[in-house]
């Protein structure tokens, strides 16, 4: 259950429901944006983030809906941010909030450049590698505060930034994307009539995040909770800033005072805290002493088998099947809370342990919560038991599937959604009957190509220049095959990874990464494509 904000914040009550009112009035029409602004002027000499965002969590209480308050929130914010006093921080490295204002830098440092280079002669090659890293804040840095920030915000009754500004991230994350289109398909004018929109749009969210949300954290969350969180924005990855150092939990201390409070919340905290600990010695006893002193289940020995319904598994085997099952799985129950995910190298979309314990409607932006919902009241109803969707993302095909889970009795328990990355299955064409494996005839290749290396010649025109996104794209079986021509190439399974590098990893990059020769590398993928396309 969400708290109440207000317990976290020190706040000047009167002051707020008078700018409740001031912005209440405003958005029905009441008064207009120079009229509402010298009102502002007129009453307050100066706000701090947490006023102005508890008023627009009282604004969601008056009624208005959330396309409303949307519509409004860049005037909204317009009224105030003369007044709206900015806070400063000296965190340390490593520090949530921190992490999220270095990569507000580096993304203006990278829009600087851009901006620079958009009145120079065009070279496609040049707008090709601002793109690979600017795509790279939706599934980093905007993933991230999705999945973790917001979380913590809604387990203490501020779930605006999930409801409002969620949208305002995905008009970056597609003005960003359809700017890329444009640019790959060589519509170079509309591509360069995008950017200033781009721009805007990626400057505006920064400037709404460091206004308000991040002062507004930096009251509502306490350090430790920001050390729980650490572990998470370390799955998901970052934006053009390396991975930071410190600021781990440091002991079970910790754990035992986030566990205290035993919210369904708190125990997801301290799952991350376990599970990127850096103190040794006895800490699993402890751990298990403190789990045991606030019921969070019997405590098994490590080897107990368990009934499952068909067979006898061990905790251990139950965790190793979901981590090697090639679909991406996550559970929501019959309250609407997300329960579990697979944690497996096949996931298609970025998630963290804050996910666990969330409302599902705060987990999808406004656009996409109308179907959430639609698909949960039809499956409680019974009027449906599954429904699937498919759509193509970045030279992938993704499958998804939604199930309704039900007990014995037929009474609804949740919602099982499986996603699958079927690229490779549906390329797949004609029978195989016999036991083949992928890396058969790896060793008779490199002694075929040893001895006629010489004479060796691309028939596929592949030179060192040649970049895998390029090769991936027409022959999409190549990515899954890479890690057998050598396990240094396990990273291109990484969707995330893959995408950092399909636009700029050439083969001579990956030939030298792998230790192998350039041609021989050629050959192996060649050879792989001309077995896939005579099947």
């Amino acid at each position: 259950m969400a708290g109440d904000m207000k317990k976290y914040l020190n706040l000047d009550f009167e002051k707020i429901e008078k700018m409740t009112q001031i912005k209440k009035d405003y958005i029905e029409g009441k008064t207009d944006f120079e009229t509402t602004k010298k009102l502002v002027r007129e009453n307050f000499d100066k706000m701090t983030a947490s006023e102005f965002a508890y008023s627009e969590q009282k604004i969601k209480e008056l009624g208005f809906d959330d396309n409303t308050v949307h519509n409004k929130m860049n005037d909204v914010l317009g009224l105030f941010e003369d007044i709206i006093v900015k806070d400063e921080f000296t965190l340390p490295e490593g520090h949530p909030i921190n992490t999220y204002i270095l990569e507000n830098k580096a993304a203006r440092k990278l829009i600087a450049e851009m901006k620079e280079e958009y009145g120079k002669k065009f070279i496609k090659n040049k707008w090709l590698e601002f793109y690979d890293k600017l795509s790279q804040f939706n599934p980093t840095h905007l993933a991230r505060k999705q999945h973790q920030l917001f979380s913590i915000l809604e387990s203490k009754g501020f779930d605006r930034p999930s409801r409002i500004m969620w949208s305002f991230d995905n008009g970056v994350r597609d003005s960003i994307s359809e700017a890329r289109k444009l640019l790959e398909n060589d519509k170079i004018e509309e591509f360069l009539e995008k950017q200033e929109n781009v721009w805007e749009l990626t400057l505006d969210i920064m400037h709404k995040e460091e206004e308000v949300l991040f002062p507004t954290s930096m009251k509502m969350i306490s350090e430790d909770e920001f050390k729980a969180m650490r572990a998470g924005d370390d799955e998901i990855g970052y934006f053009l800033i390396e991975k930071p150092k410190g600021f781990y939990p440091e002991n079970s201390e910790q754990l035992n005072d986030t566990l205290a409070s035993n919210s369904e919340h708190n125990i997801s905290e301290a799952q991350n805290i376990v599970q990127n600990t850096q103190s040794a010695g006895n800490f699993m006893n402890d751990l298990a002493t403190l789990m045991a002193k606030y019921n969070m289940g019997n405590q098994k020995e490590e080897n107990e088998v368990f009934d499952v319904k068909q067979g006898k598994l061990t905790l251990e085997q139950i965790n190793l099947i979901f981590q090697h099952m090639p679909v991406d799985l996550s559970f929501v129950d019959e309250n609407e809370i997300v329960k579990f995910y697979t944690d497996t190298k096949h996931r298609v979309f970025p998630r963290s342990a804050g996910v666990i314990g969330r409302d599902v409607k705060n987990c999808h932006p406004r656009e996409s919560v109308s179907s959430v919902l639609e698909i949960i009241d039809n499956f409680r109803s019974g009027k449906q038991d599954e429904i699937d969707f498919w759509l193509e993302m970045r030279g992938k095909f993704i499958y998804i599937y939604y199930v309704a889970v039900r007990d014995e009795n037929g009474v609804f328990k949740g919602v099982l959604e499986m996603m699958q990355d079927v690229t490779r299955i549906r390329s797949l064409t004609g029978e195989r009957k016999l036991v083949t494996w992928e890396s058969e005839g790896k060793q008779e290749k490199q002694e075929n190509y040893e001895e006629n290396k010489n004479e060796f010649k691309s028939k596929y025109n592949f030179t060192g220049k040649t970049v895998i996104g390029d090769i991936v794209k027409k022959y999409p079986y190549i990515k899954e095959y890479m890690p057998l021509i050598s396990p240094e190439y396990k990273r291109l399974l990484d969707p995330i990874q893959y995408m950092m590098m399909s636009k700029i990893a050439t083969l001579q990059m990956i030939a030298m990464r792998g230790e192998l020769e350039l041609d021989y590398l050629i050959m192996m993928i060649e050879a792989k494509i001309d077995e896939e396309e005579n099947k």
